[in-house]
C-alpha cells in the first residue's frame, strides 16, 4: 500500500481499529498530544475538534496531519507481504585470497541449512558478509548472490526496512535500557505484528527454552549474559523478523541449545548458513562449504553414513551436556555419573 491508500483508510475507517490494526499509531498521536481520542471517529472527524493552534504548535493542519500519519503507516508497515517472497538464494563464485578462481554455483531454498567450515581466518565470516551485503561482485572476493536467481536491485541491496537478510553475530551487546518485556514489544509494534502479546510471550519462553540460566520479561537486556542475549535474538529472529535468510556466526559459542535453535529458524522457513567449528552442527546441515585460503574448495551434501554418525556424535554431546550441567550445579563429577564412560 502506497500512502495515499493509507489516506483513504484512515479516512474511512474508525481510529480504534486503526490502532489496533497498526499499535505504533498509538505513538504517533501521543507524539502530538491526541490521547484519550473517541475510537468511533474516523481521524478527520477528530481534527475537527481540536484547536488549530495546537496543530500549529507541530508547524501542521488538518490535512497535513492526515497526510503524514498515513506516511507513518506505510513507512512502518513491516508486513510478510512487503518482504519480497524468497524462492532460492544463490552463491556464484568469485576468487580466494590467491586470486585464483572459486568453481561455485550453490543456490539454496527456504527449510535448508547450509553450514560453513574451514580453519579460522579462513574466510568463513567473509563468506556471510558478502551473503548479508547481497554482494555483486563488488566485495574483496568479487563473489555474485542472486535471490531468486535474479541479481537484487539496489532499493533491495541497501533497504534500511524490510532487510531480506538477518545476520546472529558472534557477539551480542545491548545498549538501550529495556526489559525483555519492552525490548520483544518494541519489535512487535514496529514490525506490525498482529496479536502481539501472544507473539511476545512466545518468544520469551522460546528463549528461555534455548537459554542455560533462564531469565525474567523484567531483566533488563543490557544484564544478559551473552548465552541470554543470542537466545533471545533468535527467538526474536525466528518469530518476529520477516528476513528469509538468517546468517549465523559460530552459534556453538553462544552457550545455548544449538541443536533446538536450528530446528526453531528452520521450523519457521528460513533459509540458514551458518559458519561453525562443530561437528555436530556442520553434520545436522543438509550441505556445507569447506572454505581455504579465502575461497571454497567445496560443497559436499551429508551423506547417509555422515547421519548415521551423526547419532553417535550426538550421544557424546549429550556426556558432554551432563557433565557442564553438573559442574554448573556445584556437583562432583564421577564415572558413575557418565553411562559411556563406566568400566565393563
Amino acid at each position: 500500500m502506497k500512502t495515499l491508500d493509507y489516506v483513504a483508510e484512515v479516512s474511512a475507517v474508525p481510529i480504534g481499529d486503526i490502532l489496533r490494526r497498526y499499535p505504533l499509531a498509538v505513538d504517533y498521536l501521543a507524539n502530538i498530544r491526541l490521547v484519550g481520542v473517541d475510537e468511533t471517529k474516523t481521524l478527520p472527524e477528530i481534527l475537527e475538534d481540536v484547536d488549530e493552534d495546537m496543530l500549529e504548535e507541530f508547524g501542521l493542519d488538518r490535512e497535513e496531519v492526515i497526510f503524514h500519519f498515513s506516511a507513518f503507516l506505510e513507512a512502518f508497515s513491516r508486513t510478510d507481504e512487503s518482504i519480497e517472497t524468497i524462492s532460492s538464494i544463490t552463491i556464484l563464485g568469485g576468487r580466494d585470497k590467491t586470486g585464483r578462481p572459486e568453481m561455485l554455483e550453490l543456490t539454496v531454498t527456504p527449510g535448508e541449512v547450509v553450514s560453513i567450515v574451514g580453519p579460522t581466518g579462513s574466510g568463513k565470516s567473509r563468506l556471510l558478509e558478502d551473503i548479508e551485503c547481497l554482494a555483486q561482485r563488488d566485495t574483496p572476493t568479487a563473489r555474485q548472490i542472486l535471490i531468486n536467481g535474479s541479481a537484487p536491485d539496489l532499493d533491495k541491496r541497501f533497504s534500511t526496512g524490510g532487510k531480506l537478510v538477518a545476520q546472529l553475530s558472534q557477539n551480542m551487546n545491548f545498549v538501550m535500557d529495556l526489559t525483555v518485556q519492552e525490548f520483544l514489544e518494541m519489535h512487535a509494534k514496529s514490525r506490525m505484528i498482529p496479536d502481539s502479546a501472544e507473539v511476545v510471550e512466545k518468544c520469551f519462553a522460546v528463549a528461555n527454552s534455548l537459554a542455560g540460566e533462564k531469565f525474567t520479561l523484567d531483566t533488563k537486556v543490557t544484564q544478559l549474559s551473552g548465552g541470554q542475549s543470542r537466545s533471545l535474538m533468535i527467538a526474536d529472529t525466528a518469530l518476529l523478523s520477516s528476513s528469509p535468510i538468517i546468517l549465523i556466526d559460530e552459534l556453538e559459542n553462544a552457550g545455548i541449545d544449538r541443536r533446538e535453535a536450528i530446528e526453531i529458524l528452520v521450523g519457521n522457513e528460513k533459509i540458514v548458513l551458518m559458519s561453525t567449528h562443530d561437528p555436530l552442527l556442520a553434520l545436522r546441515a543438509d550441505k556445507r562449504i569447506v572454505i581455504r585460503n579465502g575461497g571454497v574448495t567445496k560443497v559436499i551434501e551429508t551423506t547417509t553414513e555422515e547421519e548415521q554418525t551423526l547419532h553417535k556424535i550426538e550421544a557424546i554431546d549429550s556426556a558432554l551436556l551432563t557433565i557442564r550441567n553438573q559442574l554448573r550445579r556445584g556437583a562432583i563429577v564421577t564415572n558413575e555419573s557418565i553411562p559411556e564412560f563406566q568400566e565393563k
